[in-house]
């Protein structure tokens, strides 16, 4: 997508930010940055829904902001089959679905220096031999605290559980 507005440069600016926010590289939804590993972030997203059966949107009245928070704690407890949908838990490879687990989190990296490109996504997903580095834990997995928990249930609602306002401009 990079690639589409700039040529051949690896990295842009652009001052609209348009997409859906949960699949969006922090770069880019903060700052307006995008780059070829923009659109690897958004796969890693797309990897742990598909592997957990849950939409990253689906964890707003959870102690958990969003799927990569979920993900980061139960990876980081070596629970990480706790995070692989139900339905298919006992029928898939082990070691297949971690590796997956593991490739989505390394893809939602906060930086892109830390996230890979696809073309080696592709290989990390391919072979069963390579050796994965171990991902490092995403800024925004922030837990929401109990007191914004008992302000949803009194019917309060929490816009930004980070203390980042986001302001859409539109056109009459």
């Amino acid at each position: 997508m990079a690639r589409i507005f700039g040529g051949d440069q690896n990295e842009a600016n652009t001052t609209r930010v348009v997409g859906t926010y949960g699949y969006m590289s922090p770069e880019y939804a903060m700052e307006g940055l995008f780059s070829v590993k923009s659109d690897v972030y958004s796969f890693g997203v797309l990897l742990l829904e598909i592997v957990s059966g849950r939409r990253n949107t689906s964890f707003r009245l959870t102690e958990h902001s969003n799927l990569i928070s979920f993900a980061w704690q139960l990876w980081n407890e070596g629970r990480a089959m706790e995070f692989v949908d139900s339905s298919i838990r006992d029928s898939c490879s082990q070691n297949e679905v971690l590796r997956c687990i593991k490739v989505g989190m390394l893809c939602v990296q906060d930086s892109t220096i830390y996230r890979p490109t696809m073309s080696t996504v592709v290989l990390m997903l391919e072979s069963e031999t390579a050796t994965l580095p171990m991902p490092r834990q995403p800024t925004f997995t922030s837990t929401r605290s109990s007191i914004d928990l008992d302000l949803f249930s009194e019917g309060l609602e929490i816009v930004s559980s980070n203390n980042i306002t986001l302001s859409a401009v539109v056109g009459r």
